[in-house]
């Protein structure tokens, strides 16, 4: 059975979740125990007030009846309040409330034997509200003064008096018990949705905050592999303009800005697609090689417009075929990226870019004849300065397909860059 108040520190602060076979049962339960003890109340009040006993008594019993209606229901509401979450954890308060309506029972059962049926709704209450050893002492002790109550209004104690209470006490106790594990494994179901929906909204954040961090970084490869290396470009072939202005070639000038004007409108070309979600020029023109063959036309323009030399081809091996989106804008954001460092640090004459198709794998290579670079020293990711996206955003592009970078490099000897993606022997057809 339940109690119009929750027994403190015993039980967890929390009901059984609502609209589960568990909750209705205890809610029949609780108002059962509620029904039982009015409809008892009344019949006690109505044996004083149908009997023979003076006014004052009668007066006196409907007094102390309605003091015990009262700090009933005040407990129920207070435990209606709680288990909505409208109230706090009654504490030791609901030790007081049993208190005052035990005391009231007892003075009431003293005035007329007939609020000795009483006792048995409060034997719930106390299994529920107590511990289990002070609930057991407590009932044996109700017992107790139940049985005397009605040896002192019959003047005498029979078998039927000690056995109908002392009987009525055990079903309590079995039934008390049986509601407190009813009553736990609800609240353990409670407990074990709400830890869940924790456990979830947990895994939400930190799924959400992997998908901030995963965009960042596409974001940075992304601004790195496009508008940064364009931007670069500028800016070495403006200062060279600038260098043919302050000599006065003011045709090599125009030429140079010319240049400029095309890479910027190339850079804007890039942002737009960047903005409406598109993929790279492979995607954009449909042609791999294409795209490769265009870059690197617009890398030995760029060179040659900053005062650089360099010649730069694309040759392809293999049988071209239709690549995934995903793949061939990996192929493409290397190539720039390599082709970028040659432009900006290599001091290279000659560079080269190489696709090639294989039954079961798709290459790049980027050749350079440079100053060449000291692979131990290749930082692993990004510097403080905000240099050193290419390498780690390259890495990270390739991941997905599990493809592989390697870089092969001596001082004074040139560098070679080669991309690796794992295709299966089935994927893509001829492309022509």
């Amino acid at each position: 059975m339940t109690t119009s108040v929750s027994r403190p520190r015993k039980m967890p602060d929390s009901l059984p979740a609502p609209g589960t076979a568990g909750a209705m049962v205890l809610r029949v339960l609780r108002v059962g125990l509620h029904v039982s003890f009015a409809v008892l109340l009344g019949i006690g009040l109505l044996g004083v007030l149908g009997s023979g006993e003076s006014a004052v008594r009668r007066v006196t019993v409907v007094v102390l009846s309605g003091l015990l209606a009262a700090l009933y229901l005040a407990g129920t509401l207070r435990e209606k309040r709680h288990a909505a979450g409208l109230a706090a954890h009654p504490g030791r308060w609901a030790i007081w409330w049993l208190g005052g309506v035990v005391v009231l029972w007892v003075i009431l059962l003293y005035l007329s034997s007939g609020f000795a049926w009483l006792a048995f709704p409060l034997f719930f209450l106390h299994l529920h509200i107590l511990g289990l050893r002070h609930a057991l002492f407590a009932v044996v002790l109700l017992t107790a003064v139940d049985i005397a109550g009605g040896w002192y209004h019959s003047g005498s104690l029979s078998l039927a008096q000690v056995l109908g209470p002392a009987l009525g006490a055990v079903f309590a106790v079995i039934m008390g018990m049986a509601y407190r594990a009813l009553y736990q494994e609800g609240v353990n179901q409670r407990l074990a949705l709400a830890e869940l929906r924790e456990t979830r909204a947990a895994l939400a954040e930190q799924e959400r905050r992997a998908g901030t961090l995963s965009e960042r970084a596409r974001l940075a490869r992304e601004i790195h592999d496009t508008l940064a290396q364009g931007l670069s470009s500028i800016v070495l072939v403006s200062r060279a303009a600038s260098a043919a202005l302050e000599s006065g070639n003011t045709d090599l000038a125009a030429q140079r800005l010319e240049t400029i004007g095309q890479t910027a409108a190339e850079n804007l070309a890039e942002a737009r697609g960047f903005v409406r979600g598109l993929s790279g020029d492979a995607a954009q023109e449909g042609s791999l090689a294409a795209a490769l063959e265009r870059l690197c036309a617009a890398t030995e323009r760029n060179v040659r417009a900053a005062g650089g030399e360099l010649e730069c081809s694309f040759a392809q091996d293999g049988t071209a075929r239709g690549l995934p989106e995903p793949v061939a804008e990996a192929l493409l954001r290397a190539a720039q990226s390599g082709l970028a460092n040659i432009a900006s640090h290599a001091g290279a004459s000659r560079a080269v870019l190489s696709l090639g198709y294989l039954p079961d794998a798709v290459t790049l290579d980027v050749f350079d004849d440079g100053i060449g670079l000291d692979t131990a020293a290749l930082p692993r990711g990004p510097r403080a300065d905000g240099t050193g996206y290419g390498l780690a955003g390259l890495r990270e592009r390739l991941a997905p397909f599990e493809g592989t970078l390697e870089i092969e490099s001596t001082p004074g000897e040139g560098t070679v860059i080669a991309v690796r993606i794992p295709l299966p022997a089935t994927e893509g057809v001829p492309h022509g």
